[in-house]
């Protein structure tokens, strides 16, 4: 049965949690709690260790920090205090301590250094880490000259790149003169230090355009090295080059290539070592010269290589391992071989490490007088020195404290005094970096509370556990005890447990546990209690099931449910066909406790199923319909089978019992089988259960039997109309305990919070009990690291809590049944693991790649899976609008995030605001919650074609000319580059005519458009661009001024006679030729008007295209005439190169680099190269600012 309890939304559950040495406690997140207690500083933001500025930016250094009272903040710079208020070009932002310089006007190298953040406020003062600020650089290439390479045909060769250093190092890659990439092989490829090698060179390799090209992404700029020409000679050529230098008539004696064993060309020797760091990126590289071109493999000497961590790349010659681990050292071997020979390298690998914790410093809540710890405990290679400053001041220069000993990676509390808080920083450090954590010792004298809200009401259905919550703070920790009603007495022991946290269970709930329960927390400063109140109601049951049914098409059919539930809940009754809704059809027919299906046909076949729901539980029973054809003969009548009658029990043992029966009348439907079912006086007493069935043609059944079971039986028979009523039940047979048969079922262990192993099971029914006095052995041990398991024996529950294990660790677990005969079988082993804690780890690496003007894509490195603690859901990417990048547009912060599930490694950020610049961090998470943000990182995104303006109205209307006013659009999402207006007239039968097209620049907001017809209405439309494009229309409508005297000259023209008789003499000459025309038809003539109508339609005449603010076929041929020189299509669309790897995709979209060097597209938008009489140019500086 489900089972509801309702609790405040508004309440925070509290945990309270014991300290390794006294009561240390966890502050309740309660806002009104958190509103009235003192808290030193704690660091909340803080900018990278290593940041690399944009020296065209402002510097931002984040430092974020809360406490009570709200902390204020300072900065040092290269170990000195940096005066703020001396420095003009620098602020602090208000109520934090980010700090941002302004650069403009002056050089952002002068700006470098190590800057560190203090919080400080009356209880303590918590320290940033070092942070390392340091100007990007993307220098020039210096200026060379490249003289053309000559080398012989199958001769190895290397041509260098040696990239300009930058900050930081730039991204490698090939190309030619048309931006496309190098093909790469086996035999030609590109090195981790971006120089290209060739194992042995063609013919084909000769070229004049061996480009390489530097990419340095923070800057987003690309450098490019002079061409190299690379001329490949053939023995022939040599022997006529020869010949002619010294006048031999040859050389060289043939023109084959000789072929080479292969040769190391990096590492050289035999031999190498090589060192990397725990966590980062093992890369091996294996290059050798051969002809015919070498094959590589990869092998380790010491072990085998990591799953799911390794690749090789760059055609089998570099071998790569991530996120390393010590076990990762090594010798690997290289091997290369050809058909001449086999050569191998071996690389000898050392796997160091920075500082990375096992106990990260946590912060203490102590009361006066209590103990408690600090501990600070970090791993590394070599062994990090942990260093301890209290105050941000090393703890050997800090005032004496005879409460407190250092002693190497703790510090010890005893017994805290009043105004001892402060905050602590641990340092752990080696060669290869550092780890810096803050945390606060806060000293608090609190009088109990309860937090749970007073009055709440607990519901349960009988037989079930119950939960009543009292979570409560204090400092000292409270003491909680319970009393029910007007009782003296605390409540302990069975039916009762009280759990660390407050919390009372009672573990099968019965109607005498209804009532007010009282909840007191006391510690030695004061006491505070609560009511809460339970109420146990009754299940709800089915009491008559519905029956089998078998109905005649057209006939009417009744299906029963009938219900006995708590009279106190509402209940609900559902009526389901083949488990799902019923067909919506007025011939089925709800009722309170029945189902009616009137005129049955053969679609009402089925299963139907009554549910009854109450807020708490439900039950439900099926039966089935079987529709039948109408019998032929009416006068034959079927019905259900009468009752068996005269059960007899005999061939009595202690598992089994032989039954038999005597049918009753078929009632001219023969039986199909026969259904026996018991009932168990002594643990369900009332309720029977289907227990086997036997063909019709038998009237005796072997029984199966349980022990310790009051049985009584009872016989149904079914024919093809439906189940008879049940005999009369057999006389009771009493069957005698024994050891359980089995264990309980559904035995799964899994953790609440991080320091127990919740065990679970489903419990044994009275049937499967076997015998008195059942109890569950439970048992439990660390899996691979404890050998004998540890029990205990409990009864009348299904669970079971493990306290004080470590976080997300697994544990093997095992439940046994065990009554007063003995024990059950051995239990099988089921594995689960301790809880979850949040994760520890922020991810690493992380990129972000900007698509297009709504569209990035973000890119972070996994987090190594131990650091998860727990079961790994996702990541989740926070992300936020910090502000337009256009100075009419208002700030805007609307922070969202998305959650990408699994052990991704990217996600994409659709729906992103055109031109604007976005922050964005990034964050693990497992069963227990997010783990730490990365970062915040910052990206722009691209200009997008503008929204709609904002209005567009015409505010003077005059003979010939209207005004027209305009404000731009809200969403400019770019530059604004001008306005286009478009607009027609529209005659009374709304035929539009020709378009009329004025450009206009963005600095206008109205226009007046001259030499108008009077009288007359024009249709608009008004759209915006940017460099983009187009943006949306927006459509308006006028009408010029009548002239005020045309209506009194047709007036006078009206009333002269000479005019209406003109008219009328019109009138009869079109009747005269009307009659004409219908003589002439009746004697055979034709004019072909429809044809000439056809032959003559007007071209001007086209219907506009609603859809796209576009107009048929019209067309202004001058506005499609390219510029002289462009090679724009006629269409007026730049189409990019057929090759889809050209260089241009590189500004953006998604192209890549593969493993052979081509190249990934990092930047936002596509970019388009115009063509020029400068694109013969090798590096065109339109062109590759188009990639920045």
């Amino acid at each position: 049965m489900e089972r509801t309890r309702t609790r405040a939304g508004a309440a925070v559950f509290l945990m309270l949690i014991l300290g390794h040495l006294g009561n240390a406690l966890e502050v309740p997140l309660d806002p009104k709690v958190l509103e009235e207690l003192a808290q030193p500083p704690t660091i909340t933001q803080q900018s990278p260790k290593d940041y690399i500025i944009d020296p065209r930016e402002n510097i931002v250094i984040h430092c974020e920090a809360k406490g009570k009272p709200h902390p204020s903040f300072s900065w040092t710079r290269n170990g000195t205090h940096f005066d703020i208020d001396q420095d003009p070009k620098a602020t602090m932002r208000p109520r934090s301590g980010t700090l941002v310089v302004d650069i403009s006007g002056e050089k952002a190298e002068t700006y470098e250094g190590v800057y560190q953040c203090t919080a400080r406020n009356k209880h303590g003062a918590a320290v940033s880490n070092n942070i390392v600020i340091r100007q990007s650089r993307s220098p020039l290439w210096s200026k060379e000259r490249n003289e053309p390479i000559r080398v012989q045909e199958g001769e190895a060769l290397v041509l260098h790149c040696r990239p300009p250093a930058g900050l930081p190092p730039p991204i490698i890659f090939w190309m030619d003169i048309n931006f496309q990439r190098l093909p790469q092989s086996s035999r030609v490829f590109q090195a981790l230090n971006g120089d290209l090698y060739f194992s042995n060179v063609l013919k084909e390799d000769s070229r004049n355009d061996y480009i390489c090209y530097a990419r340095f992404p923070h800057t987003q700029t690309i450098q490019q090295k002079q061409p190299i020409t690379l001329l490949v000679l053939n023995l022939d050529a040599v022997n006529e080059t020869v010949a002619a230098l010294f006048n031999e008539t040859d050389f060289f004696s043939d023109g084959s290539v000789e072929e080479r064993k292969p040769t190391f060309l990096i590492p050289s020797g035999s031999s190498s070592s090589k060192m990397v760091l725990r966590g980062q990126v093992l890369e091996l590289e294996c290059i050798t010269e051969g002809l015919p071109t070498p094959e590589v493999s990869w092998s380790k000497l010491s072990g085998e290589f990591p799953d799911k961590r390794t690749s090789i790349v760059t055609f089998q010659k570099i071998l790569r391992i991530v996120n390393v681990s010590d076990a990762d050292a090594g010798e690997y071997r290289c091997t290369a071989h050809n058909r001449l020979a086999s050569i191998h390298h071996t690389i000898r690998v050392t796997v160091k490490a920075a500082p990375y914790w096992i106990t990260t410093p946590r912060n203490l809540v102590l009361a006066p007088r209590e103990k408690g710890q600090l501990i600070c405990r970090a791993s590394g290679t070599p062994k990090p020195t942990i260093n301890w400053a209290m105050n941000g001041i090393p703890i050997e220069n800090s005032p004496e404290d005879s409460n407190r000993k250092v002693e190497g990676d703790t510090i010890i509390f005893e017994e805290v005094q009043t105004g001892s808080s402060a905050v602590y920083q641990c340092n752990a450090s080696n060669e290869y970096g550092y780890l810096l954590s803050n945390a606060f010792v806060n000293v608090l004298s609190e009088t109990p509370r309860v937090l749970t809200p007073a009055n709440q009401v607990y519901q349960v259905i009988r037989n079930n556990h119950a939960l009543l919550d009292c979570s409560s703070f204090g400092s000292p920790i409270p003491k909680i005890t319970w009393f029910k009603d007007s009782q003296s007495s605390t409540l302990e022991g069975d039916p009762y447990m009280l759990h660390e946290n407050g919390t009372l269970e009672i573990y099968v709930a019965q109607a005498l546990n209804s009532g007010k329960y009282i909840c007191v927390a006391r510690n030695t400063l004061g006491i505070a209690e609560n009511h809460v109140y339970l109420e146990v109601k009754e299940p709800t049951r089915i009491l008559k099931q519905p029956k089998y049914k078998v109905a005649q098409r057209n006939m009417n059919v009744v299906f029963e449910c009938k219900v006995k539930h708590d009279p106190t809940l509402i209940p609900i009754m559902i009526w389901l066909k083949d488990n799902g809704e019923l067909p919506d059809d007025e011939r089925f027919l709800v009722d309170s406790d029945s189902l009616t299906i009137t005129d049955v046909t053969e679609n009402d076949a089925g299963t139907y199923t009554c549910i009854m729901n109450t807020t708490l539980d439900h039950d439900s029973a099926s039966a089935e319909l079987t529709v039948v054809e109408a019998a032929p003969t009416p006068a034959v009548i079927y019905e259900q089978p009468d009752p068996p009658t005269d059960l007899e029990l005999t061939d009595m043992k202690p598992r089994s019992v032989q039954l038999t029966w005597i049918p009753g009348d078929e009632h001219k439907s023969p039986i199909h089988k026969f259904v026996i079912q018991y009932t168990d006086s002594l643990h369900d007493h009332g309720h029977w259960h289907n227990l086997t069935h036997v063909p019709g043609s038998k009237t005796t059944a072997h029984l199966e039997l349980s022990p310790y079971v009051h049985y009584s039986f009872r016989v149904l028979a079914l024919n093809a109309v439906g189940l008879s009523d049940p005999s009369n039940p057999s006389h009771m047979y009493k069957t005698n305990p024994a050891a359980p048969d089995e264990n309980p079922s559904g035995v799964k262990g899994f953790g609440t919070e991080h320091d127990n192993l919740m065990i679970l099971w489903k419990p044994l029914s009275g049937l499967q009990a076997n015998g008195p006095g059942l109890q569950y052995k439970v048992m439990w041990r660390q899996k691979d690291v404890d050998k004998n398991w540890t029990s205990v024996t409990v009864a009348n529950v299904s669970k079971f809590m493990v306290s004080g294990t470590p976080t997300f660790t697994p544990y093997e677990v095992k439940v046994q049944a065990i009554n007063n005969n003995g024990i059950g079988p051995d239990p099988a082993v089921v594995t689960g693991h301790s809880g979850e804690d949040f994760p520890v780890q922020a991810p690493n690496s992380v990129q972000v790649l900007v698509l297009n003007s709504t569209l990035a894509e973000v890119h972070w490195e996994p987090v190594p899976p131990k650091t998860v603690r727990g079961h790994l859901k996702g990541y989740k990417v926070f992300y936020w609008r910090e502000r337009s990048l256009h100075k009419h547009n208002p700030h805007r912060v609307e922070q969202q995030f998305l959650s990408f599930s699994g052990n991704k490694s990217h996600g994409m950020l659709p729906g992103l605001q055109p031109y604007s610049l976005y922050l964005f961090n990034v964050r693990v998470y497992n069963g227990k919650g997010e783990g730490p943000a990365s970062s915040n990182l910052q990206f722009e995104t691209p200009e997008g074609v503008p929204g709609p303006p904002s209005f567009l109205r015409i505010t003077n209307s005059n003979l010939n000319n209207l005004t027209l006013e305009w404000g731009p659009p809200n969403d400019r999402n770019g530059h604004l580059t001008g306005y286009i207006l478009k607009y027609q007239q529209v005659n009374n039968s709304n035929e539009l005519g020709p378009i009329e097209e004025l450009a206009l620049p963005a600095n206008k907001t109205s226009v007046t458009l001259p030499n108008l017809k009077y009288s007359t209405r024009y249709k608009f439309y008004f759209n915006a661009k940017t460099g983009q494009g187009a943006g949306p229309v927006i459509t308006e409508e006028a009408v010029t001024i009548m002239d005020e005297a045309m209506p009194s000259r047709q007036a006078d023209i009206a009333t002269q006679g000479w005019f209406i008789g003109l008219m009328c003499a019109i009138a009869l000459l079109i009747l005269v030729l009307l009659i004409i025309c219908f003589i002439k038809r009746n004697k055979g003539g034709k004019y072909p008007v429809k044809e000439k109508e056809d032959a003559h339609t007007d071209p001007e005449f086209q219907p506009m295209k609603e859809d796209d603010c576009t107009f048929g076929e019209y067309s202004d041929t001058e506005d499609h005439k390219p510029l002289k020189g462009s090679r724009t299509p006629s269409n007026g669309t730049v189409h990019r190169d057929s090759s889809d790897e050209s260089l241009v995709d590189y500004g953006g979209g998604d192209g890549q680099f593969n493993e052979d060097g081509s190249f990934i597209g990092q930047y936002s938008g596509k970019s388009s190269i115009r063509e020029t009489a400068e694109a013969h140019s090798p590096v065109n500086t339109t062109t590759m600012n188009s990639f920045v």
